[in-house]
């Protein structure tokens, strides 16, 4: 069964993967780049291989998010899986169901911060950005993206659509938020381990959780990017060099970044989920 490691876009989702992959995947809690491989991602165009013969209809897709995720359960074993697909019911078919869905973590970040960091990625204006966020998405809807040895097509919906429907009525769930993992590393590293200490078996020591935290801070994820070791960069179609994936983390305060026009937005749009979260 699957332990979804699922987030909106630019939320959190590659580091989160790294702390996992560090804390089950190795021995000395050291982490490195080729680690993120144990954690695969879904959907992905191998995995509908058989089932889908046509990438760039989005309908075929989901129809068979099921029967895909069957496929991967024959093995009966518990594997992570990260997304960034919305956990909708779209017609009559659903993302994921219980049979194969065997716990949750979801990282959320501040919508505000969000923005920048989707500009950043995406090659956008801030106010395309903000768009982005308060408009459903089709994530994917590109020729770009059909070139993509593994793309397909992934629906968001809108940003606080996103987070209802992984956090509504899911079983299992391990709500992390990103701001919590900036400022409490230690402290939510605790918490992810006496969750999936649930579900699978992994050793710890606190020799293991100190090289987890230093080696996953955002500091040394930034350098081992910066020194070519990451492979999941986006490329700008105008120049053809990687977008920083590791961009900002910390330093990225929306309050230094964006118009007060964008604030409001955010704010009014999203006003219910934001103070449940705790950001208003």
């Amino acid at each position: 069964m699957i332990i979804w490691i699922a987030s909106y876009p630019k939320s959190g989702n590659t580091w989160l993967r790294s702390i996992i992959s560090a804390l089950v995947y190795s021995k000395d809690g050291i982490f490195t780049f080729d680690k993120l491989s144990k954690i695969d991602q879904f959907p992905e165009k191998k995995f509908f291989k058989d089932l889908v013969k046509n990438f760039r209809d989005f309908d075929e897709i989901k129809k068979n998010w099921i029967a895909a995720q069957d496929k991967i359960n024959l093995d009966e074993k518990i594997k992570f899986f990260k997304t960034h697909q919305g956990n909708f019911k779209i017609g009559n078919d659903h993302f994921t169901n219980n049979q194969n869905t065997q716990a949750v973590i979801y990282i959320v970040r501040d919508p505000r911060n969000l923005v920048t960091s989707i500009s950043n990625h995406y090659s956008l204006s801030l106010n395309e950005a903000c768009k982005f966020l308060t408009s459903p998405e089709l994530m994917g809807n590109g020729k770009s993206w059909e070139e993509k040895k593994d793309g397909i097509f992934n629906f968001l919906g809108k940003w606080n659509e996103h987070y209802k429907s992984w956090t509504n009525n899911t079983k299992n769930l391990l709500l992390l938020r990103y701001e919590d993992l900036i400022n409490e590393p230690k402290k939510e590293l605790e918490k992810i381990i006496f969750f999936l200490n649930k579900y699978i078996n992994f050793d710890t020591n606190d020799i293991k959780i100190d090289n987890i935290l230093e080696s996953t801070n955002f500091k040394n994820l930034k350098k081992m990017e910066q020194e070519g070791s990451f492979t999941e960069n986006v490329i700008k179609k105008e120049t053809g060099s990687n977008v920083n994936f590791f961009n900002l983390g910390p330093k990225n305060i929306w309050q230094n970044s964006l118009d007060k026009k964008i604030i409001k937005k955010i704010e009014d749009d999203f006003k219910d989920e934001m103070k449940e979260i705790g950001y208003l």
